[in-house]
C-alpha cells in the first residue's frame, strides 16, 4: 500500500484525553516516574515545563541547568522528535541549537519549512544525559508521559523521528534507523517518518548518491510533499540541500 493510500486511513486527530483517576495529584508528577500523567493533564506547554523545570522522574535532573521542553510553533503540522540536549540545550533550554541544530535549519529551509510556521521541536528526554550519552530506557520512559502530552497539544499531522532513539522511545519499533528511514509508520493516528538525525550527518559530509546527506535530501522532499498534500498546496523547492 503506498503512503497516499496509507494517509487516508489516518485520524490524525491526536491522543485523545482520557479522564484522570479521582485520587490524581497533579503536584505529585515531577516527584515519581511512578506517578502518571494522564492525557489531558496539561493545558498549556508553559504549565508543562513548570514541572520539566522541577521534575525529579530520573536522574538526570539532579544535573541539568535547564529543561529543554520544546521550540516551534504551538499548532505547528510537523513535529521533529529528537533524543535528548546535548550541552548547548541544556544551557539554553532550547532544542537543536548546537551544530546539529544549524544543519536541521538549513535542511529544514532548503524545502521552505520553518519552525516559525511549520515545525515544532522537541525531544525524547527534557535534560541532557551526562557525557550527551544515549538516555536509557528507564530514563525515556520516565520522560515519555511528557512527550504524550506535548503531541497531545500540538497536534501534528507529520511526525519525523530522528534517530533510532526517538523511533523506540516513540512507536515501541527497535529496528535499526538506516532500515526504516524515509518508510511512513502509523502510530497512534499520526503519520510518523524516521529519519537520520542531523549529527550523523555531520560525522558523514559526503553527498554523494546514497550517502546519508544524500538519503536526508529524498526524506525532507518527501515529507514537504506529503504536507503539500494534506494542505492541499505545493510549494517550490530549493535544489540545495543545505551544507
Amino acid at each position: 500500500m503506498s503512503s497516499e493510500e496509507q494517509i487516508s486511513l489516518f485520524d490524525v486527530s491526536g491522543l485523545p484525553a482520557s479522564p484522570a483517576p479521582a485520587d490524581f495529584d497533579p503536584d505529585l508528577i515531577p516527584t515519581s516516574a511512578k506517578v502518571p500523567i494522564p492525557a489531558g493533564t496539561y493545558s498549556a506547554m508553559e504549565q508543562m515545563a513548570v514541572h520539566c523545570n522541577q521534575c525529579q522522574r530520573c536522574d538526570l535532573g539532579a544535573s541539568r541547568t535547564h529543561a529543554v521542553v520544546g521550540r516551534g510553533n504551538l499548532q505547528a503540522p510537523i513535529m521533529i522528535i529528537g533524543e535528548g540536549p546535548g550541552q548547548n540545550e541544556d544551557e539554553t533550554g532550547l532544542p537543536f541549537v548546537g551544530r546539529a541544530g544549524q544543519l536541521l535549519e538549513k535542511i529544514l529551509e532548503s524545502v521552505r519549512l520553518t519552525t516559525e510556521a511549520d515545525v515544532y521541536i522537541c525531544n525524547m528526554v527534557k535534560c541532557r544525559p551526562p557525557g550527551n550519552r544515549t538516555p536509557t530506557p528507564d530514563e525515556t520512559e520516565a520522560c515519555r508521559p511528557y512527550l504524550m502530552e506535548q503531541i497531545r497539544m500540538v497536534d501534528p499531522k507529520i511526525i519525523l523521528l530522528t534517530g533510532a532513539t526517538a523511533v523506540r522511545g516513540v512507536t515501541g519499533d527497535k529496528r535499526g534507523i538506516t532500515k526504516i528511514r524515509g518508510q511512513w509508520l502509523e502510530w497512534e493516528g499520526h503519520l510518523c517518518m524516521p529519519i537520520l538525525h542531523p549529527a550523523y550527518l555531520l560525522r558523514n559530509p559526503s553527498r554523494e548518491p546514497g550517502s546519508p546527506k544524500w538519503q536526508m535530501w529524498q526524506d525532507i522532499q518527501v515529507v514537504r510533499t506529503k504536507l503539500d498534500e494534506i494542505r492541499g498546496t505545493s510549494a517550490p523547492i530549493n535544489p540545495q540541500s543545505g551544507d
